[in-house]
Order: C-alpha cells, then sequence, then structure tokens
C-alpha cells in the first residue's frame, strides 16, 4: 500500500518530496504535498524526515 499526506498535517517544507527516491511526491495547487501511488515504492523515506509526520502507509 502506497504512502499517502495527510493534507491537514501538511506544511508545506517540501522535505519529503527531496527524499524520495522515485520521485512520487509533488506539490499540489494548494501548496501541500501528495504521494502518485504509482510512482511510490513504500519505503518510507518520506515519512522518516518529516517534521510533522504528515506522511503515513
Amino acid at each position: 500500500m502506497a504512502y499517502k499526506i495527510d493534507k491537514d498535517k501538511c506544511l508545506g517544507c517540501g522535505t519529503c518530496e527531496g527524499e524520495c527516491p522515485s520521485s512520487a511526491i509533488s506539490c499540489d495547487d494548494d501548496g501541500k504535498y501528495v504521494i502518485n501511488p504509482d510512482l511510490c515504492v513504500e519505503c518510507g523515506a518520506c515519512a522518516g524526515v518529516c517534521p510533522v509526520e504528515a506522511p503515513n502507509a
């Protein structure tokens, strides 16, 4: 199951995007980040660097 980002928690800092090895994370029109489930390799790197624990499986 691919990771998802809780937009209510997301600060829009982009730390997760820079850490993602599969380029599955991008900024949405609202300034929050989203994960493309087709590209997510479920490595958890995004969850490991997020200061507010927005990404989760």
